[in-house]
Order: C-alpha cells, then structure tokens, then sequence
C-alpha cells in the first residue's frame, strides 16, 4: 500500500493589535467664536491638536488626551456667568485637562469674591462693598464707582462724586433684574481715569500687555465703549502682580486690568477670566502660539503629542 503524504497549511503570521491612535483635541469652550477663541484654536492646532471651538450646550465628549479650556463669559443680562460650568466639569471627571476650572472661573466673573479672594492674598484692589439696598456704605468715601456684580463690557458702570448722587444712582437702579438678583458692589475711584494697562497670564507666563485709551469724554475704558489700543510693555512690577492675581483666582488664562492710584502705586482693578486679546498685545510675536504653549500640559508634551 502507497503511504499518503499530508501537507499541513502554512501557519498565518501572527497579528499584533495595536491600540487605534487618539488624535488629541484642544476644545476652547466658549458660547461665540470670537477672534480670540478661534486664533487660541489655531495655535493650538499648531501645536499638534485638533482645536475646536465649542459651545457649552452641545454634548462635550472629552478623554484623557484632550484639553479643555474654559472661556465661558458673563451672561449679557448682567445676573451670572454663562451656562456651561456643569459640561466643564463633567469633561474633568472624564479624565480630560481641564483649564480655567469651573470654580476660578464663577470667581473671576463675580467681583465681589474677586475683591475677597485679592485681598486674602494681598494683592491691591480698589476697596469694595457689596449694597443690597440703595444706601451709601459707610466704609466707602466718594467718588466712587457702581458696578454689577457680574459685569463685563463696561455696561452698567457708573461713577458718583458723592454721597447723596450714589444713593440717586442705586435708587435708579434697584428695579434692574441684576440689582435684585444680587445687588451691587460699589468700589473707591482710583485715578487717574481714562487709561489702563492690561496683562495677559496664561499658564503661569506673562504673555502679552497692552494700554487702553478711553475715547475723548468717555472714563471707562472698555473697547466695547470706543476705548484704543496702544502698544505697551507690562513693567517688571505689573507682571509679578499679574501673576499673583492669576494665582490667587486659580486661573490657567486671563487678563488683569491696573490702574495706578494717586501715590502711583499698582492696583489691580479686575481679573477677567475670558479676557479677549488681539495680535498687538505682542508686537513681534504671536501672542496665541505663546498661550498655547504656555497652556500645554507638560505631561502630554514630553508625550509628543505637541
């Protein structure tokens, strides 16, 4: 009998499975694409991210590469901060980076627990007092300045030489949605008005600076409200006490407003937590690929992922 000769298949390769690459997402989480969200976008994507803009009310699905960077504003009713803290802080728990937290944010906006948390460590502020009612504090000598409580694009700021003339102004305002929901905080004028500087922090660095003008007739100097830009260059003390200012809040980017007060010393006026910047608060450099840089994990840089 003829033996049978049995070939066996040849083995196929083994497979090695490889886990799929996650492209890693920089989300500005903002309610409007303003210029500076989209160009904080783009440096981002610069820096091997996918940068986004997105709103607060659309799902956020965020991991472990992903960073978030919250910029949500005041509401423009002047009573709150923007919806979306909740989705920021979901992202957190999800394991994503998480800047410009949820809680450093709502104290950024609300200007009188930025006046409380300065003052805890030491950094120059106008004095502040909070008014539920319209009657002058007696902590307070005039002129003075009247404010929302959160308050942002120089709206519904006001300025009172006297006592009488501040108790006619929160009498006219008392019927304001905002003034019932949380009253007013009235702060000591620091002069001279009509000019401030305002310094850019973002992730522990001083990125950019920049004077603003009011225009002819006009204090406040918003750019909302016709105020200029000039070019400036935050001197060495401006850009410690930004830095402090920025830490005392617990904010990973913002912008902080001085005024010098009648003995020329630094105040530190507001802390903006969705500060809005332009390319001229650093001639010569890109001042978006500096706050991204700044802003990047050092954790996912060593990673290679930027």
């Amino acid at each position: 009998m003829t033996p049978t000769l049995t070939i066996e298949p040849a083995l196929a390769p083994p497979v090695h499975s490889h886990p799929p690459v996650v492209e890693a997402r920089a989300l500005i989480v903002a309610t409007a694409e303003t210029l500076t969200n989209v160009l904080l976008a783009d440096a981002f994507s610069r820096l091997g991210y996918r940068g986004e803009v997105v709103h607060p009310r659309v799902p956020i699905e965020a991991g472990g590469n992903d960073v978030l960077l919250g910029r949500l504003d005041v509401r423009r009713t002047l009573d709150g901060v923007e919806d979306g803290l909740w989705e920021l802080a979901g992202a957190a728990r999800a394991g994503a980076v998480l800047l410009n937290p949820p809680q450093a944010l709502h104290a950024a906006h609300d200007k009188l627990a930025t006046a409380l948390m300065l003052a805890r460590a030491g950094v120059a502020h106008p004095a502040t007092a909070h008014v539920l009612e319209p009657r002058a504090p007696e902590s307070l000598e005039p002129p003075y300045v009247v404010k929302p409580r959160y308050g942002s694009w120089g709206r519904d700021v006001f300025r009172c030489e006297s006592r009488s003339e501040l108790e006619r102004l929160l009498a006219s305002l008392a019927g304001r949605p905002w003034f019932r929901s949380h009253g007013a905080v009235v702060q000591e004028l620091v002069g001279p008005a009509g000019r401030d500087l305002r310094v850019v922090v973002a992730g522990g660095s001083v990125v950019g600076a920049i004077e603003r003008v009011a225009q002819p007739g006009e204090w406040r100097t918003n750019i909302s409200l016709g105020g200029a830009r000039r070019a400036a260059v935050a001197p060495t003390e401006a850009r410690q006490l930004a830095l402090r200012a920025v830490a005392a809040l617990g904010l990973d980017l913002a912008g902080v407003d001085f005024l010098r007060n009648a003995d020329g010393e630094l105040v530190v006026l507001e802390v903006n937590g969705a500060v809005d910047f332009t390319p001229e608060y650093a001639a010569g450099t890109d001042v978006f690929a500096a706050a991204a840089r700044a802003l990047v994990p050092v954790e996912q840089a060593a990673a290679g992922i930027a």
